[in-house]
Parts: structure tokens; C-alpha cells; sequence
């Protein structure tokens, strides 16, 4: 099993084209450049984000806010492999 978790400060939208590896939970609404690059790459190593495909209220899904308080971001995420997300594994 392929787990990949991190800081990696990207942000994960909500975009259609993405939405078999990304789901329709995420905090924000577009995927900043970043966001892109982790998602082709979890698409390139059939990875799923899964930390975008549970419906939480938002206040549970941001991991990062700004020293005023005011902005919230959900930049850390959990990439699994996609197997285990469809819950067919092969041992």
C-alpha cells in the first residue's frame, strides 16, 4: 500500500476534470499552481488525494491559518494509492 502525506502546500480544488482524484470536498474552490503539479502527479502514480473526498464543515478542513486569523487554507494532504481508495487491493 502507497501512502504519501504531507505539508505540502498546495492547494486542492474542486475542479471537474479532476474530480476522480480529488473528490468535491476541498476547501477551495481552484487549484493553485501547485495544486496542479500534486495532482497530476498523484494521477501520474494512481494516487488519490483523499484528504479532498470526505465531506467535513470547512472549519474541520483547513490545516493552516494566518497569524491575524482571518485566512484559512487547507494545504496539508494525504495521497493514497487508488486501489485502496476503491477498495479492491490486490494482495
Amino acid at each position: 500500500m502507497e501512502i504519501l502525506l504531507g505539508d505540502f502546500n498546495v492547494k486542492v480544488g474542486r475542479e471537474n476534470i479532476f474530480k476522480p482524484t480529488i473528490g468535491n470536498e476541498g476547501l477551495h474552490q481552484d487549484n493553485n499552481g501547485n495544486g496542479v503539479i500534486i495532482v497530476n502527479f498523484a494521477t501520474s502514480k494512481n494516487l488519490v488525494v483523499k484528504s479532498t473526498m470526505f465531506p467535513h464543515r470547512n472549519i474541520h478542513k483547513y490545516t493552516w491559518t494566518s497569524p491575524d486569523g482571518k485566512t484559512h487554507n487547507q494545504i496539508d494532504h494525504i495521497l493514497i494509492d487508488r486501489r485502496w481508495h476503491l477498495g479492491v487491493l490486490d494482495v
